[in-house]
């Protein structure tokens, strides 16, 4: 099963660091509320996540990074404020923490990347950044360092393309890959895993049902779905359907129900049953804490 002993492993980690952030479902994408479109915050958190005043003090956000060879996106919680387009960026260029590069989480962004300024205008945040981000030329390298940016800056519905920049110049070719004005998610879909799991969150703790969500690209769009205990035993399992598939992107959720006799680390197992032999392909394995 794909990674699931060093997912387990580290899934401790992710618990405590989640308990402590309150990390919740970023829900709708955060809409941005800036008085002028020069102004270097991109956005204000998601309703889901402040919708009153005495829960304005946090906000969720997602950050895209790599998993075997794949845009993966995760979740910080973090103290409330108005920046927070610029804020996760920062978070981005700072990288996976500890526990999820322990997990195979990383990221094909340069360590040491800076944000020189973030201006919005039209639906098109412009990014200024550090000529660190160019130092590897390669198109692997370039293709998923654009991509992560691109997808973690428009989560936020204000904007929905962004032009690079480096020092102040605009950025036209990062190795080999040509950029022709506002990138948007559709020039990075191929970036994108067979399939995405949404929700949970890496480490989150869950109850019965759990709901599962994400988006696919699989075969009639029959999403295949398991529940693991502790010991690696399925303890659930079911399927549910993509809104398309089999060469077409689709998204797809589920509620599963589970039981267990204790509290203890699990295992959300996502995966494409192959047509060819019925073995389990492209699988997703998103370590929780079950709780009984």
């Amino acid at each position: 099963m794909k990674r699931l002993i060093a997912m387990t492993a580290v899934l401790a980690a992710l618990t405590a660091a989640c308990a402590e952030s309150g990390a919740q479902p970023i829900g709708p994408a955060p809409s941005a509320e800036s008085p002028s479109p020069s102004i270097s915050p991109s956005g204000s958190p998601s309703p889901s996540v402040s919708p009153s005043p005495t829960q304005a003090e946090s906000m969720t956000y997602e950050l895209w990074f790599t998993y075997d060879g794949s845009l993966f996106v995760t979740h910080r919680t973090e103290p409330f404020t108005p920046a927070v387009g610029t804020r996760a960026l920062e978070a981005l260029f700072d990288g996976p923490t500890s526990a999820e590069r322990s997990a195979d989480i990383g990221t094909t962004i340069n360590p040491g990347t800076r944000l020189h300024g973030l201006t919005i205008e039209d639906g098109v945040a412009t990014v200024d950044l550090d000529d660190t981000f160019v130092d590897q030329e390669t198109p692997a390298i370039a293709v998923g360092s654009l991509a992560q940016v691109v997808y973690t800056l428009t989560q936020f519905d204000r904007i929905q393309g962004v032009v690079f920049e480096v020092d102040g110049r605009p950025l036209t070719n990062f190795g080999g890959y040509e950029i022709d004005g506002a990138q948007r998610r559709a020039n990075f879909a191929d970036q994108l895993p067979f399939i995405l799991v949404q929700t949970p969150l890496f480490g989150e703790r869950v109850s019965s049902p759990v709901h599962i969500s994400g988006t696919a690209d699989v075969f009639e769009a029959v999403v295949s779905i398991a529940i693991l205990d502790q010991n690696g035993r399925v303890i659930a399992s079911t399927f549910t359907m993509a809104t398309c598939g089999t060469g077409c992107r689709g998204t797809w959720e589920t509620d599963v129900a589970y039981d267990v006799a204790a509290t203890q680390h699990g295992t959300i197992h996502v995966y494409e049953v192959s047509a060819m032999d019925g073995s389990e392909i492209h699988v997703v394995d998103i370590p929780v804490t079950l709780t009984a």
